[in-house]
């Protein structure tokens, strides 16, 4: 009789397909926490690994943009790891929360320090299979996810979060995760912005002579300078509430437009010029708040 023989793992699948060679060549000279060799079941949940451990040419563009993206950030948070017995950290419109579980990952297989990971999304079923996969690594006891809106949100431990990070919040959900983590006093902040669309609706609504309103009444111009401009003005408004603030671009321009990468480090609670610089730019564009300024002007 032939005795059953157990299916290889896909850790013994990749530990066999990823030589040397093949790793060489989807890396190149490039230094990647997470690879195919070091965290395959990770990347399998993630649904980046083929079954087979291989690494399809679609997926490998993924693979590369969320490695690259924890590349520019893992300096902050080993920082953070340095000075908090236990590191508090949320993902605000999280989506399948690839960021979210490498730095899960980190935090127990690298760093091996306590962390408290939360992910908060809108969409009920993609948080479902995010609390899944984090039961499937036996991630659970110290990554969490919920189902919610940041503008009833509630953090649920006694200690601040010690980072937020919103990757491609849309529109005015960057600016509440920027307000969420400012009044929080939150040490790191990380948001890649997309969808700026809160300016240029108030742009088109603005009559009479301005000098700017070639910009203002031009549909195409409006959006992309709004976008711009949305930015730029979150970035004063971040650096008036004590933060040096960094914009970086992540991704090359010609893969995709959003590719801004805002990081803030706080460094104390107030920067007057900062603000007096806010108001003076707010003027000159037709006097139109953003959602953020109106965030952390409420009690």
């Amino acid at each position: 009789m032939e005795l059953y023989k157990k299916p290889p793992t896909i850790m013994e699948l990749a530990d066999k397909w990823w030589t040397e060679e093949r790793l060489k060549k989807i890396l190149g000279d490039k230094k990647y926490t997470i690879t195919p060799k070091s965290a395959p079941q990770l990347l399998r949940l993630l649904g980046l690994l083929n079954a087979d451990a291989s690494l399809s040419p679609d997926n490998l563009k993924k693979f590369i943009q969320i490695n690259h993206m924890f590349n520019l950030l893992e300096t902050h948070f080993t920082d953070l790891v340095s000075r908090h017995k236990t590191v508090h950290i949320l993902d605000v419109g999280c989506g399948k929360s690839y960021l979210t579980f490498l730095l899960a990952w980190c935090f127990k297989e690298k760093w091996k320090v306590p962390a408290k990971i939360v992910g908060v999304d809108t969409n009920q079923k993609i948080i479902k299979s995010c609390i899944e996969k984090a039961e499937k690594l036996g991630y659970n006891d110290f990554l969490s996810f919920e189902c919610a809106s940041m503008n009833t949100y509630n953090w649920p431990y006694e200690n601040r979060p010690n980072a937020v990070v919103a990757l491609h919040a849309c529109d005015t959900a960057t600016d509440m995760a920027l307000a969420f983590a400012i009044k929080e006093k939150t040490d790191f902040i990380a948001v890649a912005p997309c969808c700026q669309a809160e300016l240029a609706r108030k742009w088109k609504e603005i009559e009479g002579e301005h000098p700017l309103n070639p910009v203002f009444h031009t549909p195409q111009i409006r959006r992309e300078t709004a976008a711009h401009l949305t930015d730029s003005l979150r970035m004063i408004l971040t650096r008036a509430s004590g933060y040096e603030v960094t914009a970086t671009e992540f991704v090359p321009s010609t893969h995709t437009p959003k590719n801004r990468l805002l990081t803030c480090v706080r460094r104390g609670n107030y920067l007057e010029s900062a603000k007096k610089e806010y108001l003076s730019m707010k003027d000159y564009l037709g006097g139109k708040s953003i959602m953020l300024e109106d965030l952390l002007n409420k009690n």
